[in-house]
């Protein structure tokens, strides 16, 4: 007879019946209950990451590319605050990480000071910044409706990570809590009120020159088809933010495209007398560093209501983007195809193209047009904190597939380790950008991606050093400091963990990285080359 059901296995029936099919993590002495109990979870499946970092940025980029709640599962302690960094990236992105962490045994909780291992005072304080909410757990039987109020809390508007601790004795102790099957994952929908929504079209239909800003919340919510049937019935260009890059086609007659970095773009969104700005906050990047000035009336629909009005007066509309997005297409009327406002979008481009022709920048331009032409159209990108993502977050086409990146916290390794999360759920090759400083923070993960054969193609740009910080120290001081960087030879590394690599070059890149990302498997390039950036605008330049 096997050995009787406890805490660890509420916590994987709970997950299952959730609708969780890949959970991420790496396993901790309080935590042995739980992990035991994943041989005896067939539909839930486990990827083993080498840092609780990168397993935290492997579930942020699971959830990112599915929409669905991501497990984590971590240890107490020196694992659970290793995620800590992580989960701000998620938190300002609204991804979807429940995690679910150990604690010591729950007569150390409150903060007694028993000496258990990993003992902290309180440790879902460390949590409280980086997290919606936080459950701790005392008794099993608190397990599965903890479990199903987390996840319901990270899959509703605005989603983001929030935290499970259950100590190491509930996880262990025998349970006579039947099986789990009866729970709801289903979020309450965070539905505009239809007051705003009318206030919302009767501005717009009022608008000489409406203009709509996309943002992340556009992708996420499944607002596309909506976003592309409002401003087509407004004739309204629609610029997309860098988080929003799918939410709007890039090549539709409407589309500035996402060049909200350079003051031609900036200056339009400025002159519209209706602008809606919908799943943005108008943060740093969104608004080319605080720069952006509207003249006209701004409508603000957003999912976090610490972010209406936080930076610019508006008309603000708490909701779901796809549902404020649906409301507004049925109100507003239909206006008949005026070709002189794709004109002006034409014209738009064409100044930014100029700016940037009028710049030495063919090299970078042609290394970013090689990554585009050698990832097959629809497939997903990850991007590091890196010279040539903030070349991507201005120029990447999407061409069907997301484009994700580490923008909402800063952090460097986020580009292998999402990338990573991301090819668990089995969907087709994903690529996966970083520069030689980014990769050394999750160079560790190579044994994750060939332990698990994830189809991941990791693009390595090799200058030397943190060359974004090279630039800008350059820039403002003269010259850089501490900038530079020992590495290692990343090819001869990535096959020491039995992984594929090549070195190539700008004139190979495409071939190289085409032959790559059509493999099977994980494959490593490295470019050793140095890029400089387009000259920002947000200085006066």
């Amino acid at each position: 007879m096997g050995a009787p059901r406890n805490g660890g296995d509420l916590v994987t029936e709970t997950l299952t019946a959730l609708g969780a099919r890949v959970a991420f993590g790496i396993p901790g002495q309080h935590a042995l209950g739980l992990f035991d109990a994943l041989r005896r979870a067939p539909r839930l499946r486990f990827v083993s990451s080498r840092v609780e970092n990168n397993a935290a940025f492997a579930a942020d980029g699971h959830a990112r590319l599915t929409g669905e709640v991501t497990p984590l599962l971590v240890s107490t302690g020196p694992g659970a605050l290793l995620t800590l960094a992580s989960l701000q990236e998620s938190r300002a992105s609204s991804a979807p990480v429940l995690v679910v962490s150990s604690q010591i045994p729950r007569a150390g909780l409150g903060g007694g000071r028993h000496g258990y291992l990993h003992e902290l005072p309180e440790q879902s304080a460390s949590f409280a910044n980086v997290t919606k909410s936080v459950f701790t757990v005392r008794h099993a039987s608190q397990i599965p409706s903890a479990l199903a109020g987390a996840w319901r809390d990270a899959a509703s508007a605005p989603a983001g990570p929030v935290l499970v601790e259950i100590p190491q004795d509930v996880l262990l102790e025998p349970t006579a809590v039947p099986p789990v099957q009866d729970v709801d994952p289903a979020p309450v929908p965070l539905v505009p009120r239809a007051e705003l929504v009318a206030e919302a079209a009767r501005l717009l239909d009022g608008a000489r020159r409406p203009v709509v800003l996309a943002g992340g919340g556009v992708s996420r919510s499944g607002g596309r088809d909506a976003l592309v049937a409002l401003a087509e019935a407004l004739q309204a260009p629609v610029a997309t933010t860098f988080g929003g890059k799918d939410a709007f086609p890039w090549e539709h007659p409407l589309s500035l495209q996402s060049w909200i970095e350079d003051r031609h773009t900036t200056d339009y969104l400025e002159a519209a007398d209706v602008l809606l700005v919908v799943g943005s906050g108008l943060g740093e990047l969104s608004s080319n560093y605080h720069t952006f000035a509207p003249r006209g009336r701004v409508v603000q629909v957003e999912a976090d209501l610490g972010k209406l009005e936080s930076n610019h007066p508006a008309l603000g509309v708490h909701g779901d983007a796809a549902l404020a997005l649906a409301g507004l297409a049925e109100s507003v009327g239909r206006r008949p195809v005026d070709p002189a406002v794709a004109d002006e979008v034409a014209a738009v481009k064409a100044a930014v193209a100029a700016r940037l022709d009028s710049q030495d920048l063919e090299a970078e331009r042609a290394v970013l047009a090689a990554v585009r032409e050698a990832l097959p159209d629809g497939a997903p990108s990850f991007w590091d904190m890196t010279m040539l993502a903030y070349w991507a977050w201005s120029a990447w086409d999407p061409r069907g597939g997301q484009a994700h990146s580490a923008q909402g916290s800063g952090g460097l390794g986020y580009g292998l380790p999402a990338a990573l999360g991301a090819a668990a759920a089995g969907r087709g090759p994903v690529l996966a950008v970083s520069g030689d400083g980014g990769a050394m923070y999750s160079i560790a993960e190579l044994a994750t991606a060939r332990q698990h054969d994830l189809d991941v193609t990791w693009l390595v740009v090799d200058d030397g050093g943190y060359g974004i910080l090279r630039e800008y120290m350059e820039s403002s001081f003269g010259e850089a400091t501490h900038t530079e960087l020992a590495r290692p030879d990343f090819v001869a590394l990535a096959e020491a963990f039995g992984v594929p690599a090549t070195s190539t070059s700008p004139d190979r890149l495409r071939e190289d990285l085409s032959a790559a990302l059509a493999r099977p498997g994980p494959h490593v390039v490295v470019l050793p080359m140095v890029l400089g950036l387009f000259a920002p605008t947000h200085l006066g330049g």
